[in-house]
């Protein structure tokens, strides 16, 4: 990887841990909407919330990229079901996205961002919609792209290509860093990209999927590595 100049970043279950996030954010959106629409809650649960937002993406494939929008219309549906005007779903969105924001970066996350930032161009790129202000990142990455604005999500070689084009970078001049085999890894070297496989979990590497150049178990292992 001598060519490399950049390092692109996935988020979620890369610089933190999404899955507690989200689950407290759809728990502090159940208990919001008990206290405020209580007929939805009426009428669903979590389960049953979840459900309904997989028949929108079914119903919407072209949107699947876009949380927001998946998210967002399905609280829709939830409150003209229950017979509440359309602006109860924008403030409980609301509810749920700042919750979802209140995440907590690995212990390694800041020092090797700083670290990396000295010798490289550092970006993200992220198939969520977690708001790097609102956690208190925004300013270590140049550039930060996410499926919703680029109209594709990973392994869509699209987002990739956006990320790109917004950079100036061609292909082999950027490490691309991620957690999922598929999305991350195999995206990245669909697009020409370095992949480096973030595996801070332990997990197994999928059968039938080459293995990535490069595996590292957090920050610091790939700032030793690149630095």
């Amino acid at each position: 990887m001598r060519d490399v100049v950049a390092i692109c970043l996935d988020l979620d279950d890369t610089l933190w841990a999404v899955g507690p996030a989200i689950e407290r954010a759809e728990q502090a959106l159940l208990e919001w909407l008990d206290r405020h629409c209580p007929r939805v809650t009426a009428l669903h649960d979590l389960a049953s919330m979840r459900s309904l937002r997989a028949r929108v993406a079914e119903e919407f494939p072209g949107m699947r990229h876009d949380f927001t929008f998946l998210r967002r219309e399905a609280l829709l549906r939830h409150a003209r079901q229950a017979g509440y005007p359309e602006s109860v779903a924008d403030r409980a969105f609301e509810v749920f996205y700042a919750v979802r924001n209140q995440v907590e970066p690995f212990a390694d996350v800041v020092p090797a961002l700083e670290r990396l930032g000295r010798r490289y161009r550092l970006m993200s790129l992220s198939n969520g919609n977690a708001d790097l202000g609102v956690i208190g990142l925004a300013q270590f990455f140049e550039h930060s792209v996410a499926a919703r604005e680029a109209g594709a999500a990973k392994p869509d070689r699209r987002i990739f290509e956006a990320l790109l084009d917004r950079a100036g970078l061609e292909p082999g001049q950027v490490a691309y860093v991620g957690d999922d085999p598929h999305a991350d890894v195999e995206g990245a070297r669909g697009a020409g990209l370095h992949a480096v496989w973030m595996d801070r979990f332990g997990r197994a590497w999928p059968d039938g999927l080459a293995h990535p150049a490069c595996r590292v178990r957090n920050l610091e292992e790939l700032a030793a590595l690149l630095c």
